[in-house]
């Protein structure tokens, strides 16, 4: 069989015990070893440029992680920093009055997304998400949310519910991707107290593959949010910026009353944004609160402007989605290959093997060893998480991924499950 060597990880494992030490659980959330495949991955990286990054035992990867989603250029893109350094040089970026370098990007914003008449910048997908569920419920009046997605770890909406009173969530209520009648059902039952619907626009459950709307899916739910007097939220978090200049809504036209955007708005630099119509945004000018002393800071606002620009202008989206077509192409041709079953995400910016579930649950140790033989060959991908293809992925980092993940299924073609 061919079983890469394991890798050297002493130096991570060494750190992680102090780490848990004076950190609970040593890292946070998805960051933990439960999330890969324990004593296969490192847990501390040192350094990253490009399309790869090096852990602190000095293991080199292709990195299709990237970040969880923010890096669509590459590591440490010289351009961007630099945009990032001379605002901190030549201005600073911390005051109690806003600069003007906010309007720039609010405008650079309404020029590429069909919604965003107007936005707000704020940190995280969190505060984006949470902002947007906020303006719902302000213009509407209304208390209750139905959601389609992850939309972050606040109260209304976090997975884990350990120290999060139930009356925080218990007027949310979750739909399927592509099952419109689910979302009919549920605005039948609370309608007349539904303040907003938000929905990732191309869907990315946890652990599970990629899918596109199926046709008249989002059609539909825009037209049952009008039906029913909702706010339409698409949580752009993933999408926004990489699927298109113009966010998913520009790919699939459909166009929702507020967005949410972040990741790979900056490259890597802390910053998201709640945009939407005016008639909505509007009402955060007194009816709906939000501040915080570092949102307008104005460091990610020069690195987000400076990677909006190069996204423009070298084409960096077009050059995305070639690749990662290419990518799912020859991918599929390898696992016809194989006996194993598999499933490969449709979106060629966010690519994602899976196995297809069965009665005996063979494909978790089926997932587990394929993840590991990936690992061990220096390709880092996430084994419940979709990857991303970034600019800076060359095609021969795609071709050795490829003969990787050729290499980790014939090691499972050759074990008995």
């Amino acid at each position: 069989m061919l079983d890469a060597p394991k890798l050297n990880l002493s130096k991570s494992f060494e750190e992680f015990e102090h780490g848990k030490t004076c950190t609970p659980g040593g890292v946070l959330g998805i960051r933990r070893p439960y999330n890969f495949i324990e004593g296969e991955y490192p847990i501390y990286f040192e350094h990253g440029k490009g399309g790869k990054i090096t852990d602190i035992d000095g293991n080199e990867y292709l990195d299709y992680l990237c970040a969880y989603g923010p890096i669509i250029m590459g590591h440490r893109e010289e351009e961007i920093d630099n945009a990032a350094i001379e605002q901190i040089r030549s201005k600073g970026f911390c005051f109690s009055l806003t600069q003007s370098i906010q309007n720039k990007l609010a405008d650079k914003i309404r020029s590429l997304v069909k919604c965003a008449e107007m936005s707000v910048f704020v940190k995280t997908g969190s505060d984006a998400t949470t902002l947007a569920v906020r303006v719902a419920r302000g213009y509407t009046g209304r208390n209750k949310i139905i959601r389609c997605g992850y939309h972050g770890w606040h109260d209304w909406c976090v997975e884990v519910k350990g120290g999060v009173p139930a009356k925080l969530y218990e007027d949310v209520f979750e739909f399927h991707y592509n099952h419109l009648d689910e979302l009919e059902e549920l605005l039948k039952q609370h309608g007349s107290d539904v303040a907003g619907i938000i929905i990732t626009p191309i869907g990315h459950p946890l652990a599970e593959q990629c899918a596109y709307p199926k046709p008249g899916f989002l059609e539909g739910v825009r037209n049952l949010a009008d039906k029913y007097g909702a706010v339409l939220i698409f949580d752009e978090i993933r999408t926004g910026f990489r699927v298109h200049i113009g966010g998913a809504q520009t790919l699939l036209g459909v166009t929702p009353d507020l967005a949410t955007f972040g990741k790979a708005l900056a490259n890597g630099y802390p910053i998201s944004a709640c945009v939407g119509k005016a008639q909505f945004m509007k009402k955060l000018e007194k009816e709906v609160f939000v501040s915080s002393t570092f949102f307008p800071n104005s460091v990610e606002f020069a690195a987000a402007l400076k990677t909006l620009e190069i996204l423009e202008r070298d084409q960096v989206l077009e050059v995305i989605k070639k690749k990662g077509e290419w990518f799912n192409a020859e991918l599929a041709k390898i696992t016809a290959r194989h006996n194993v079953e598999t499933e490969l995400s449709p979106i060629p910016q966010m690519p994602f093997v899976t196995f297809k579930k069965n009665a005996a649950k063979t494909y978790k140790e089926m997932r587990k060893d394929f993840y590991t033989q990936l690992i061990r060959r220096k390709v880092f991908l996430q084994p419940f998480h979709h990857g991303y293809i970034c600019y800076r992925h060359t095609d021969e980092d795609l071709k050795y991924t490829l003969d990787a993940i050729d290499q980790a299924l014939s090691y499972i073609d050759a074990k008995s499950y």
